[in-house]
């Protein structure tokens, strides 16, 4: 069986692989994923195009490295009316990301890919619904505050496997989509191609 390597930095897509009984080693891309997004987005492609075209990016660099292994790379864009939205920089954006969100629905897109020696031999995309709540000034600073700065990883300013749950009225989507990797159609394929039993 050849090597399986993660394409991101991300802890919680690590989690969800290790939790799944994935081996496999976490090999960040060294890509600039606003330089690659930036001419997409000023085209007007939707949110799930540029998940899956900043997908492929992150796990073809990485592939370009390790010649012979699985590369799995993912991606996630939040749309808000329309508009996509990036990671808040720092707990007073994150702040205004909840308030912004606040009584109103947003879609996340979630791209994942395999590619092995540059090659793209699969790709998935999953597209969740959320609707907040309606949140007052003063819950968003509290919930915020017993959250931390985990917050500022995710696009949304909300972890759903955590805190971030109290923040929904509706989902509508895969829970591992929303987390950040769409896991069941990924470890059917990773079947598929036998790189797991």
């Amino acid at each position: 069986m050849s090597e399986v390597i993660l394409a991101s930095g991300s802890a919680i897509r690590a989690q969800i692989l290790e939790n799944a009984g994935i081996a496999f080693r976490q090999v960040p891309a060294e890509i600039d994923e606003r330089a690659v997004e930036e001419p997409l987005t000023e085209s007007g492609m939707d949110g799930g195009d540029i998940a899956m075209v900043l997908a492929i990016a992150k796990a073809t660099e990485v592939s370009k490295r390790h010649p012979g292994s699985h590369v799995i790379g993912s991606d996630q864009t939040l749309s808000l009316n329309g508009e996509l939205l990036h990671k808040p920089e720092d707990m007073e954006a994150a702040r205004r990301r909840l308030l912004a969100l606040s009584g109103k629905s947003h879609e996340l897109s979630c791209a994942v890919v395999i590619v092995c020696d540059g090659e793209v031999i699969w790709q998935h995309t999953a597209v969740s619904t959320i609707t907040f709540r309606d949140l007052d000034p003063g819950f968003v600073g509290r919930h915020l505050a017993a959250a931390g700065d985990v917050v500022l990883s995710s696009v949304g300013a909300y972890q759903i496997e955590g805190l971030g749950v109290q923040l929904f009225d509706k989902i509508e989507g895969d829970f591992f989509s929303i987390m950040g990797l769409p896991l069941l159609p990924l470890l059917a394929q990773m079947r598929k191609l036998e790189i797991m039993e």
